[in-house]
């Protein structure tokens, strides 16, 4: 498959101290690619790359094969490209139906913007009117992955979508990650826990100090050198 997004040799720093050494990585629309790895090895640095919230040393980010690198954020998210951010980013004091609100930025009315959320996530109609930081920690991302979703994102990236959350909640999570691809997004996911996306990515990276140092279909050969990668996981 063509890629949709892709990192060509990309390079990063925090504060001049280089964190990313070179990283490719390719996104097909309808695909999910997990990007795998330790604690401080620069997943989320990858992720917020292609997003164009921290700049490049050097490398390329294309989209749809058009070069993007040091486009502004806004840019970007106007082509489709959406970060949910590790630990959720809901206005936890608004309700539900606020949180929505919010997205009506984008042009959709709030019956659109509801319609899309609730059909996707029919539990957070139940809850419209409560804060969301009553939610539990499950429909509190359910709530992040909504609102992005009402942007019809052409790419969507996940950080950490497991972070606190219980395996079964987490399980019907990306249930649903899966089911956002097979409608023609590319989904690039971060995860420092291998087993809880392995079952419905399509390519997996494993991301180690700064560098891609295994990428393949996640078969039993790649689970097993993750058991070994001291991911976390007993995959």
């Amino acid at each position: 498959m063509s890629a949709l997004l892709e990192l060509r040799g990309i390079r990063a720093a925090h504060e001049r101290i280089t964190v990313l050494h070179g990283v490719d990585l390719d996104v097909a629309a309808g695909q999910v690619v997990a990007l795998l790895g330790p604690n401080g090895a620069g997943k989320t640095t990858t992720l917020r790359v292609a997003a164009g919230v921290h700049p490049v040393e050097s490398g390329q980010l294309l989209l749809g094969g058009r070069d993007m690198t040091g486009a502004d954020p806004r840019d970007l998210a106007r082509a489709g490209v959406c970060l949910i951010p590790e630990g959720r980013g809901v206005f936890p004091n608004l309700s539900v139906r606020d949180n929505l609100l919010m997205m009506t930025f984008t042009g959709r009315g709030r019956e659109e913007i509801e319609e899309i959320a609730f059909a996707r996530f029919p539990v957070l109609a139940q809850r419209a009117g409560q804060a969301a930081g009553t939610l539990s920690g499950g429909e509190q991302q359910m709530l992040a992955l909504a609102r992005g979703l009402t942007t019809d994102p052409a790419v969507l990236l996940l950080d950490e979508l497991s972070m606190g959350l219980a395996p079964l909640v987490v399980g019907r999570l990306y249930e649903q990650v899966g089911e956002i691809a097979r409608q023609g997004v590319a989904v690039l996911v971060v995860e420092q826990f291998a087993a809880a996306v392995l079952d419905i990515c399509d390519h997996a990276a494993v991301l180690v100090r700064g560098r891609v140092e295994r990428q393949g279909h996640p078969d039993g050969g790649l689970r097993a050198e993750l058991s070994a990668l001291y991911l976390g996981s007993s995959t």
